[in-house]
């Protein structure tokens, strides 16, 4: 009986095993790096170890430490989550090896299946020897781990040793193994997974199928289960394939085998060998807990005879801390409140007040709808993440809920080119025109009005604010009625709440005032002073830093007046185990090039400036 798991994993994940724990009366371990001394799921562990140090590599990337802070804390298993070690043979070997439990598949079975490219050839399918061409498109693929690190398509021939380079990198940074290989890029395909249970007494089971067609850099956004639109033809087909897969390898416990699908065939990518970042959806349509099936499995327990019948359905999804509108750039900065209301399932590493860092992924948490139809299932999480409070870094909720109700969505009829498709207008900033006023009156609530009356009128008060990268400024009078500004009747205004009337509607603005940002409803604002500091200003052509980072890769022979091409990549910025290309904006000249390799930068420091031959 198992009564001590040590997670080693952090964030969301970590908490989530933590919950299944508690329920089941498991006493429960965590691991944090020193980035994360405060973290949620160090916070909420029975017990927490040091990993000394900030960047994976050397904290949860170190199986042996992880292994170590196990036996010191007297845990008797280990869970691994999903992404770090948790497809890495070696790590599940080394904890079996130290007389702990392994709450995951056997260590031979990690091996064969953590490969992608060992994957294939078991289902007799083999990778690109070489690149030609006719090949193209291509996708470049890591061998191990999952999440879209080390994946670049490869649309030309003069583009291939750059991103092979770029995706091996990234790889070694996120899975320590830099091994990569090229294989056919499908054009707008459907992703389509199999959850798998199996356990040691023979019986393996296929819980029904997940669609993951929404994706951005091949990482998931949005996902459903079961998969809409499928012949139940293709379904017992997908179902069979994964039940093969993982016989081929005598797997056991929880996995997840990929396909995608066009044209009504299905196309075998992997077989994943841990938990799904997507578990929820399966869970809530089957009813059953797949962390704690897999701490039953690990005991040695046989699944129950009845396999779980399927009901209703459910859409996951996934909110980041990042910026559509300027190529998913990844955020960081205080969570000052993070509310979705119900009836939805929460799950995240985060709480009002938390920190997020450089140093590892930017998701913020997973919101799960189930309802007995699709229909009702995706309106209730876009209404959800509508309704949400989320006041901190930027994030892809509006992005989220523009999706969810996007046609070719709610239709059920995305693939994985949904984004290359409708980002620019998924991801266009639309702040409510009326939130300066709202900021600048409830800023204006309880100052003094008057100092005397006067057969004048009152001069307008003006305050600007920056708000979705435009400046606004907001006006306003106080007058013997009261404040007023020009269209709009001002109806209440303290300094939490504002209601306007607008062409006979009356809207609430709630504000909240976080150092110095202001938040109108979920509209982020900053008070600009009256005279602008023109120190702040840079010259025309300056790169900026969009995230915080490290510079690692500045391109060949790159100097202050090396002619460069718009578009064409000049550094590679890597934050939150991603690699960000900076592009010259313009045709022109390298005028100033003010990094190098493994300078660490903050958000908005000057990369380069580029000149523009005119």
């Amino acid at each position: 009986m198992i009564t001590s798991v040590l997670v080693a994993n952090r964030g969301e994940i970590a908490c989530r095993v933590f919950r299944t724990c508690r329920d089941l009366g498991i006493r429960t371990v965590a691991v944090h790096s020193d980035a994360d001394a405060n973290a949620l799921h160090a916070r909420v562990a029975d017990a927490s170890v040091r990993l000394p140090g900030e960047a994976p590599a050397d904290t949860y990337l170190r199986g042996d430490l992880i292994v170590k802070a196990a036996v010191a804390a007297g845990a008797d298993a280990v869970h691994p989550g999903y992404g770090f070690l948790s497809e890495n043979a070696d790590f599940a070997r080394a904890v079996l090896a130290a007389g702990l439990r392994w709450i995951g598949p056997p260590p031979q079975a990690i091996e064969t299946m953590a490969s992608k490219t060992r994957a294939k050839q078991l289902m007799g399918i083999e990778p690109l020897a070489e690149v030609t061409e006719a090949d193209l498109p291509v996708l470049v693929k890591a061998a191990a781990g999952g999440g879209g690190r080390g994946m670049r398509v490869v649309r030309r021939m003069a583009d291939l040793d750059a991103e092979l380079a770029a995706a091996r990198a990234e790889a070694a940074s996120a899975f320590g193994d830099g091994e990569v290989f090229a294989e056919p890029y499908v054009e707008d395909g459907r992703h389509v997974e199999v959850q798998i249970l199996a356990d040691t007494h023979g019986t393996v089971r296929a819980l029904g199928t997940r669609d993951c067609s929404l994706q951005r850099r091949h990482q998931k956004v949005i996902e459903e289960a079961p998969a809409p639109g499928l012949s139940g033809t293709l379904e017992d087909e997908l179902c069979a394939l994964a039940v093969r897969a993982a016989r081929a390898v005598d797997y056991v416990g929880a996995g997840t085998v990929e396909f995608l699908v066009a044209d009504g065939r299905a196309h075998f990518l992997e077989m994943n060998t841990r938990l799904q970042v997507e578990h929820p959806v399966t869970e809530a349509v089957f009813g059953v807990d797949l962390v704690a099936q897999q701490i039953r499995i690990a005991e040695g327990h046989p699944l129950d005879t009845d396999p779980p019948r399927a009901r209703g359905h459910a859409v996951e999804a996934r909110l980041y801390a990042e910026d559509p509108s300027r190529d998913w750039s990844p955020q960081t900065g205080t969570v000052h409140r993070l509310f979705v209301p119900g009836p939805v399932r929460l799950d995240t590493g985060y709480t009002d007040g938390d920190e997020i860092g450089v140093h590892y992924d930017p998701l913020l948490a997973k919101v799960v709808a189930h309802a007995p139809t699709r229909t009702e299932a995706v309106r209730r999480l876009a209404a959800a993440l509508e309704r949400a409070v989320i006041h901190g870094p930027v994030t892809n909720r509006d992005l989220l809920v523009r999706s969810l109700r996007h046609p070719e969505f709610t239709d059920g009829r995305m693939d994985t080119g949904f984004y290359d498709r409708h980002l620019p207008d998924l991801a266009e900033p639309s702040p409510d025109p009326h939130a300066p006023l709202a900021a600048a009156l409830a800023d204006a609530h309880g100052r003094s009005r008057f100092g005397g009356w006067r057969n004048v009128p009152a001069q307008p008060q003006t305050k600007r604010y920056l708000m979705a990268g435009e400046e606004h400024e907001a006006r306003y009078r106080h007058t013997r009625q009261g404040l007023q500004a020009d269209g709009v009747r001002v109806v209440h205004a303290d300094a939490h709440l504002v209601v306007l009337e607008v062409a006979g509607v009356r809207r609430k603005y709630e504000v909240a005032r976080h150092r110095d940002r202001v938040y109108v409803n979920n509209t982020a604002l900053t008070a600009l002073p009256r005279f602008p500091d023109p120190t702040t200003q840079h010259a025309p052509g300056s790169l900026l830093a969009p995230m915080p980072g490290t510079v690692v890769r500045v391109s060949e022979g790159l100097t202050a007046g090396t002619p460069v091409k718009a578009g064409e990549p000049l550094l590679w910025l890597e934050a939150m185990k991603m690699q960000h290309k900076i592009t010259a904006p313009v045709t022109g000249t390298l005028t100033e090039l003010c990094v190098a390799p493994g300078q660490q930068v903050e958000p908005g420091a000057l990369l380069a400036v580029v000149t523009e031959t005119l």
